[in-house]
């Protein structure tokens, strides 16, 4: 043997003279046996491909040439091909990959010329490799971009060997789609850019699911106004424009009359084409410069910009509720409406948004006062308003004190297998002598009056300990959701609170979520971002609610820790006659599924909703279909006695 056997076999001539050759074979050795022996007696020499070797050291490819010498004695010829069995491997590796990636990858000379495309980027662009290959990239440009943006793009390039970012680029049909494109320059032997790599992927799908939700954060669903993110901001530019000139701009308060009437008399389907027809009235009585905004339910804003004089502003409140007082008819049904309008002006009335808002909506309710279907300018009078409003906050801290309050639970259904899967606690009171009363009737007033909190706090730890309450009485184990508030959760020792609160309970952090309306991340979503993967770190869940009425960037899904996604029921009520609503459904159920997150639709009432979401691919649902929001008691007999709810 020769000293580069003694390198390959890692051993000195010494210890491997006279060594059996048997202790040098391969794993699987008998194949290099079986060709020892056909050389011996057949004296034509044979090649033994790439086979591995333990040896004594890290284990090694070798190659073979035997031959037999004239004399007879067998001489063994092999060589350590690790490094070339290797590289071998990852091309062969790197060729699947090149072929089966779901992302388009081009390869260009450094000529800026295609040398190769994979099947994804036939697949996106529409494209083979035969139409391409030799062609310049510049084939794929839509015509969107300007000459600014590629010499951006080639600086990128040559000083950092990179550039990536988002493009619209024409398929070979010639539709235009956007893309995120990722370039990388290849540096040859020499140390020169040899060729360039783009990867991109067709991001169609995520734009129209971005600009969906942009346009659900700043614009109404049901009537396509301007809501109150949009509003905030418009009155924001239009307060600093005044306050430059020295001018004034006024705000209408609309609430329709009785509107609650119509809902119940001839149902909610009857009466959003109401406020539809309303908003579109609204619309057309004021000037393309004013905004009309929908707050939500049967509140309407109008911003009038630019006021000149009292008597214009007025002109509009009449010209507003002349046309809303118009018959509207529907279908069949012939419906008659009118409006309360309360009016405030800058700088008299209010200096900033929030105090110009309440003054318009404090003579909003001067104007029902006053025998409904008018309007009523703010007067100081009209504090009387929030007296009342200072009452209702001390009836709600006497119940507090009174123990008023109570939990009625409402379960969440797998539309799987009709299993319930989980139960929302949703806050009651009944006050002394009167019905029971709803959190949406008292929820607005215990949060201007900060007793928000302490009713949250009570909520959580008696949702907690009616959960381990039933852990103990055997009943099957369900996840509890619990409604929190924006001002709770952004408490600075909100996580303190709650862990206290499960300990106290002795429920498991995992069976615990927390509803969040989508609205609140709009504001904090960064500061909230890190309180939830605290909370997602103490094993607690953090559920998005009402998704679709309010988050303005995909970026907060990404970043949140996030339990399950809860569509608005405003949209679950209309999608099965509404084809924009069912799209958003569908949008936001695909999303969550992106995200691996299940999705439960909210506010389900009938058979066809629940067909509508089964097809759809909803998670689970919760609604009046399978239950009213009930007391302990009968949720109990619920989990005890669960119905069939693959039979609705």
């Amino acid at each position: 043997l020769n000293g580069a056997a003694e390198r390959i076999e890692g051993l000195p001539r010494d210890a491997l003279l006279g060594r059996s050759f048997r202790t040098l074979l391969p794993q699987g050795g008998s194949r290099l046996c079986e060709v020892l022996r056909r050389v011996w007696q057949g004296g034509e020499a044979e090649h033994i491909p790439a086979a591995w070797y333990q040896g004594t050291g890290a284990g090694s490819w070798r190659e073979h040439y035997i031959y037999r010498l004239p004399q007879g004695e067998l001489v063994a010829i092999y060589d350590d091909v690790t490094e070339d069995w290797n590289t071998a491997q990852k091309l062969r590796l790197n060729s699947r990959v090149f072929e089966s990636s779901n992302e388009a990858i081009m390869i260009c000379s450094m000529e800026g010329r295609i040398q190769s495309i994979n099947p994804a980027f036939t697949r996106i662009t529409g494209y083979t490799e035969n139409e391409v290959h030799g062609q310049s990239p510049s084939m794929l440009k839509s015509g969107r971009h300007g000459a600014p943006f590629y010499q951006f793009m080639w600086n990128s390039l040559r000083t950092h060997g990179y550039w990536r970012g988002e493009i619209w680029n024409r398929r070979k049909d010639g539709t235009i789609y956007p893309e995120w494109l990722s370039i990388s320059s290849v540096m040859g032997p020499e140390g020169s850019v040899s060729h360039y790599v783009a990867i991109f992927t067709d991001i169609s799908e995520q734009k129209q699911v971005q600009e969906q939700l942009n346009y659900l954060a700043h614009f109404d669903a049901l009537t396509g106004l301007p809501n109150r993110v949009l509003l905030r901001d418009r009155l924001s530019h239009a307060l600093a424009a005044a306050q430059r000139k020295r001018g004034a701009l006024a705000v209408l308060f609309l609430d329709l009359d009785r509107f609650k009437h119509v809902n119940d008399s001839l149902g909610h389907h009857v009466g959003d084409q109401l406020l539809q027809k309303v908003a579109e009235r609204i619309k057309a009585a004021v000037r393309e410069t004013d905004t009309v905004c929908r707050l939500g339910g049967d509140e309407f804003v109008v911003l009038i910009p630019e006021v000149g004089q009292v008597a214009t502003v007025a002109h509009v409140a009449r010209k507003i509720i002349e046309s809303v007082s118009r018959p509207y008819q529907l279908g069949e049904t012939e419906i008659n409406i009118t409006t309360s309008v309360g009016i405030g002006i800058y700088p008299n009335d209010g200096p900033d948004i929030d105090t110009l808002l309440k003054s318009a909506d404090a003579a909003m309710y001067g104007a029902k006062g006053g025998g409904r279907n008018t309007y009523r300018f703010f007067t100081p009078s009209m504090n009387a308003h929030a007296r009342n409003l200072l009452g209702m906050a001390s009836r709600l801290r006497r119940a507090l004190e009174r123990e008023e309050f109570s939990l009625h639970y409402q379960p969440r259904v797998s539309l799987h297998d009709g299993r319930i899967v989980g139960a929302e606690a949703l806050l009651r009171w009944a006050p002394e002598g009167e019905p029971l009363q709803a959190a949406a009737q008292f929820m607005s007033v215990a949060e201007e009056s900060g007793l928000i909190t302490p009713i949250g706090d009570w909520a959580l730890a008696t949702a907690c300990r009616q959960g381990r309450a039933w852990q103990a009485q055997g009943l099957p184990t369900i996840p509890l959701a619990v409604n929190v508030a924006a001002t709770q959760f952004r408490r600075p020792d909100f996580l303190l609170i709650l862990a206290r609160i499960l300990v106290t309970s002795g429920l498991e952090p995992g069976l615990l979520e927390l509803e969040v309306k989508e609205s609140v991340f709009l504001q904090d979503g960064n500061i909230l971002t890190g309180l939830v993967r605290e909370l997602r770190h103490m094993g607690t869940h953090t559920t998005i609610d009402d998704f679709g009425t309010g988050l303005s960037s995909l970026s907060y899904l990404k970043e949140l820790p996030l339990a399950r996604l809860k569509i608005d029921r405003s949209f679950v009520a209309r999608m099965t006659h509404n084809r924009s609503d069912a799209a958003i459904v569908r949008s936001i159920i695909a999303l969550a599924h992106n995200l691996e997150l299940p999705v439960t639709a909210e506010g389900v009432e009938s058979a066809a909703d629940l067909a509508t979401l089964r097809e759809l691919g909803c998670d689970e649902a919760q609604g009046f279909i399978f239950s009213p929001p009930v007391a302990v008691e009968a949720f109990e007999t619920l989990l005890r006695n669960p119905p069939d709810f693959t039979r609705l």
